[in-house]
């Protein structure tokens, strides 16, 4: 019934009570007879909060519907493209409260599960990237967020994981509405595609903000998958001084060269203890001479403001610039085409099937409902390409 529900966009459970009472059609598919009771709506919303949450039930159906579509040939596992939707959670904007604001959280009245859920995984994981802006007192897991030119709501992400062959969701799963989250879980769902359904792709398609050097060295070196993505690259300057595109990396020497062949290394002393050099931000900083660049001759276009210049170079450098070099071949062009099936199965799923605003509070509310959103869109996927596969084997 529930999956009835996701398939046609009835998202009142009292309604798909009576909507299966009435429909020959969705009675059939929940195999009830014309004479069997329909569940009341309240036992029905019971048993959903209830053992279908604790049994993992919904992501044991939906890696059942994922082998389906496998073995009719609709997943390829060559590439996979990665990203996130927001979808509005079921909080009131009006009632959050400012960060800062002290809440007794051992209040009584603040004993609902989507709190008590909130609590445990903060204590678990603790904070994860920047403090939100305001904190919602009926879900405080969803995340204050705002798109450009949009009032600011509560909210929680959809990661979608997609084979980009035919468009069926390999993975789903929510988090709140931050990039840290999201590029995080990303680990994760290759992690669990790889051990419950045997497959790895050869490549994953995502936008730039999936293109950092953990991620993008991970990738490469862990999981030997080709990254499509673009790289996240702050370095180019914008004031006219040299860029750090501007200078030579010499991997023999471990050193750069700036434009007029000055050597800038990690270090220009044997210590007697040997120093890593590596910063918080996974970085190595390779300076100049100070007697160098105070001699310069462009000075003035490469350091103003500094005595001598400095270049920060990532661990993950390596990973970086093999990223870049596949962004030239024609197999990286196809990428970004096939990345737009992620965005249409977001628009599918917000236009059509209606999820535009969670109905169940707390992040496994939230994944509950992407789960059984996803379960739906595969079925639909898969509803339309049977009939074409039994056709295509009669006519044979």
């Amino acid at each position: 019934m529930l999956l009835v529900g996701y398939c046609f966009g009835i998202r009142s459970e009292r309604r798909l009570c009576e909507e299966v009472h009435l429909n020959l059609a969705y009675r059939w598919f929940c195999r009830l007879g014309i004479e069997d009771e329909v569940p009341d709506h309240s036992s029905f919303s019971k048993n959903r909060h209830g053992r279908f949450r604790k049994s993992d039930l919904f992501r044991q159906l939906f890696e059942d519907v994922v082998r389906r579509c496998m073995s009719e040939g609709l997943v390829r596992g060559e590439g996979f493209a990665i990203d996130a939707s927001i979808v509005q959670a079921d909080a009131n904007r009006r009632r959050g409260v400012p960060r800062e604001q002290q809440i007794d959280w051992n209040d009584p009245l603040r004993g609902s599960r989507a709190i008590r859920e909130y609590l445990e995984k903060l204590e678990q994981d603790g904070q994860i990237g920047a403090p939100p802006k305001n904190i919602s007192l009926t879900d405080p897991a969803a995340r204050w967020t705002a798109a450009p030119g949009c009032p600011a709501y509560f909210a929680y992400s959809t990661n979608y994981l997609v084979d980009v062959h035919a468009g069926v969701i390999m993975d789903v799963e929510a988090t709140a509405a931050n990039r840290t989250e999201e590029t995080q879980v990303t680990k994760t769902m290759i992690d669990r595609v790889e051990d419950q359904l045997g497959i790895k792709p050869s490549r994953l398609i995502a936008d730039t903000a999936y293109g950092t050097g953990p991620m993008l060295g991970w990738l490469l070196d862990d999981k030997k998958i080709e990254p499509h993505i673009p790289v996240w690259d702050k370095s180019e300057r914008e004031d006219g001084t040299f860029s750090r595109s501007d200078f030579t990396w010499d991997e023999r020497a471990d050193e750069y060269r700036c434009p007029k062949n000055k050597p800038l290394r990690r270090e220009w002393r044997a210590f007697s203890k040997p120093r890593t050099h590596i910063t918080k931000a996974e970085t190595i900083i390779y300076r100049a001479r100070e007697l160098d660049c105070g001699s310069c001759p462009v000075k003035s276009r490469c350091c103003p403001n500094m005595t001598f210049r400095k270049i920060p170079r990532s661990l993950y450098e390596a990973a970086r610039e093999h990223t870049r070099m596949l962004k030239e071949t024609p197999e990286y062009r196809q990428s970004r085409n096939d990345r737009k099936k992620v965005e249409v199965l977001f628009a599918h799923m917000k236009r059509i099937l209606r999820v535009n605003r969670l109905r169940l509070r707390g992040r496994t509310g939230a994944r509950d409902e992407f789960l059984l959103t996803a379960i739906a869109q595969n079925l639909r996927r898969l509803a339309l390409a049977i009939p074409a596969h039994t056709t295509v084997e009669a006519s044979g």
